[in-house]
């Protein structure tokens, strides 16, 4: 069953729920985008992985190596070896790792990173070094001469750059790989119908198109969010007028 409302459903961005549809979603705009692409592209998803300690702070973004492990034998003790005891046990702070999915298009033998497709999570708009690690990546994509995509679908934390940008509840950018003083932008208000917004590819290709909200009611319908979603307020909160027209959308009891 699709989502009831036209646009973004604002019940998905509360937190316990944004984590497991940020990974829906993702998977709806793959099998959208490799359909029309394939197999003159490749369409797959990659993650960054944010590594937290305790204390919340951001050691890092980083990529893991790709491997395959097994299992080994602990080392046994050559004959006669005395047992070396550490001299003292330390207690290691424990860290939160956090993978944030986003989409890659490369070219047909999976060389070339063509386009970058991000849906933002509350992880790299919050400020502080998360939001630094995510800018630095939009700007290694953008020198790369890569394509990008970005999708905001949450109102919580300040909106990425340019600061001149129009005022909205959620946004897409597009930025062509050439053109990188220019971004094509949509900005989308809470009652607004999401957009189907071009996916550019190289010169000379027509552009994918990812539908926006096609995506968003797969991944309410894979989740069944209608059961389960509708039972706390959104998070952030909608203004009174906001939520008097948002609750003719709900779901009636059964």
């Amino acid at each position: 069953m699709p989502s009831p409302f036209p646009g973004m459903n604002p019940w998905l961005e509360r937190s316990g729920v944004w984590h497991g549809f940020h990974h829906l979603y993702i998977a709806r705009l793959c099998r959208q985008i490799a359909g029309q692409v394939a197999p003159r592209y490749v369409v797959d998803v990659d993650d960054d992985v944010y590594v937290h300690d305790e204390s919340a702070v951001t050691i890092g973004r980083f990529r893991p190596d790709v491997g395959v492990s097994r299992e080994e034998e602990p080392p046994r003790a050559a004959a006669g070896a005395a047992t070396i005891a550490a001299p003292a046990l330390l207690d290691l702070p424990m860290e939160d790792v956090e993978r944030v999915p986003y989409l890659k298009i490369l070219d047909g033998e999976g060389r070339e990173v063509v386009t970058v497709v991000e849906l933002l999570s509350p992880t790299n708009k919050r400020r502080g070094d998360n939001r630094t690690s995510y800018l630095n990546k939009r700007r290694a994509i953008l020198a790369g001469d890569v394509n990008l995509v970005e999708i905001d679908l949450l109102r919580a934390h300040p909106p990425m750059p340019p600061a001149d940008r129009p005022p909205c509840a959620y946004s897409a950018l597009v930025v062509r790989r050439g053109r990188r003083s220019v971004a094509e932008f949509w900005p989308i208000g809470l009652r607004d119908p999401l957009p189907v917004v071009p996916i550019p590819l190289r010169p000379g290709d027509a552009d994918a198109r990812a539908d926006l909200k096609a995506a968003l009611d797969g991944a309410y319908d894979d989740a069944a969010y209608e059961s389960r979603v509708y039972k706390r307020d959104p998070d952030p909160p909608l203004s009174p007028e906001d939520a008097a027209w948002a609750r003719e959308f709900l779901p009636r009891p059964a």
